[in-house]
């Protein structure tokens, strides 16, 4: 038996760990206490209610995994990549390490519902990484400045560049997660991808972040993989419907001052620039569902039918086409609409709207893979020879929509 004292002695000695089971990796393992009470922290947990893939679930039903999910396997990821990186020799000290893996396990932190879906409608003008920032700032305030270093390398302005590359880059952990993630609870296999052979191929040339010749065919692997998850998963028409839907319905309770009995309310009442932090990371997913509902029986026919419509799956017409629709396609559609629904045109357009969405396979205007050779040559991955991501694929496919009542 030990005494109290041999005890204590055995807690001071043993290092902080904790295991979370995760259903993609197998383990992911936190070692860092201050890591552990960010995860603990209110404005980290409201990512477990906010659903990662918005309304993807519509289509892919095993779709239903959260922002906190994908936070917490990109993190692991980052642990990966930076003790591959160490052990190639790369000089990244403890501080450095743990900065990198606080910047990528809270850089998801300023999605607010439904992520991407209501980005621009809630908080128009605003990025979600504008709100992480500001989120990640208050953080650091509450910690004491424990999180300068994660700041300085979540901004891109930290001298060791490969730092932030792995947090937002053609190859970040970011990516490798969410095509990983969003691949297994889709079910869609052509969007998985050899994440663990990436990470093993990478390297650090010049301060850059860089993949080895080895590693050029997962590389284009990658790259396919995620051109075949935007238009089958993320851009699915199905799934485009119901996420225009919902934008619809909340510009439609903005427009016509629909109350909620829900935080949401003042999000759709009241100016934006009222709106605090703590107002803004107080709201989820949870919120907007129970306003959807309390808004199926609102005596606005638009917005009633609207949301209908996206809690029952009824969903709107989708189609999609290479060019724009014309103004007498449109036209045709509203007037239909207004005769069937007895509406007036000026609301019957609420339930006919057209857009675009476009997507490419690689964009090296800003930002490159770069390959490094064994002679110490150093090619974007397009210039290698007999590439497979070449100039067809890293231009912008972009195809127009037009949802209306069926």
């Amino acid at each position: 038996m030990f005494t109290k004292t041999q005890t204590a002695n055995c807690k001071l000695l043993m290092p902080f760990r904790k295991i979370i089971n995760d259903p993609v990796y197998g383990f992911i393992t936190i070692d860092d206490e201050l890591i552990n009470q960010l995860i603990s922290h209110p404005y980290y947990q409201r990512l477990r209610r906010i659903n990662q893939m918005a309304m993807a679930n519509v289509v892919y039903p095993g779709a239903v995994h959260s922002r906190l999910h994908h936070s917490l396997g990109a993190y692991h990821l980052m642990g990966l990549a930076l003790t591959e990186l160490s052990r190639k020799g790369v000089d990244i000290t403890f501080e450095e390490q743990q900065a990198a893996k606080i910047a990528i396990l809270l850089h998801d932190i300023g999605h607010g519902p439904f992520s991407h879906a209501l980005e621009h409608t809630l908080i128009e003008g605003m990025h979600h990484e504008e709100i992480s920032l500001l989120i990640i700032k208050e953080l650091n305030t509450q910690f004491n400045g424990q999180l300068e270093l994660a700041l300085t390398i979540f901004t891109n302005k930290y001298h060791k560049k490969f730092l932030h590359q792995l947090i937002s880059g053609q190859l970040d952990v970011d990516r490798m997660d969410y095509l990983t993630r969003d691949s297994f609870f889709t079910g869609v296999i052509e969007g998985s991808i050899g994440y663990d052979r990436i990470i093993k191929m990478m390297v650090v040339h010049n301060g850059e972040l860089m993949v080895e010749e080895k590693g050029i065919y997962s590389i284009e692997k990658f790259l396919v993989s995620r051109r075949l998850m935007y238009w089958q998963v993320y851009l699915h028409k199905t799934v485009l419907c119901a996420e225009q839907m919902l934008k619809q319905l909340i510009k439609r309770a903005k427009f016509i001052k629909a109350h909620s009995s829900t935080a949401l309310n003042k999000f759709i009442n009241e100016p934006i620039n009222t709106v605090s932090l703590q107002e803004f990371c107080s709201i989820d997913d949870y919120d907007v569902l129970a306003a959807i509902k309390e808004w199926c029986t609102h005596p606005d026919k638009v917005l009633a039918y609207l949301c209908n419509g996206v809690l029952n799956r009824q969903l709107l017409k989708v189609k999609y086409q290479s060019n724009t629709f014309t103004a007498n396609t449109i036209e045709e559609q509203i007037n239909k609409v207004s005769q069937n629904f007895n509406l007036p045109l000026e609301d019957a357009q609420w339930l006919v709207f057209t857009g675009e969405s476009s997507t490419s396979t690689y964009n090296f205007t800003n930002e490159h893979i770069y390959i490094l050779f064994k002679n110490g040559d150093v090619k974007d991955i397009s210039e290698v020879d007999n590439a497979l991501i070449n100039e067809n694929l890293t231009g912008k496919v972009t195809k127009y929509y037009i949802c209306y009542p069926r």
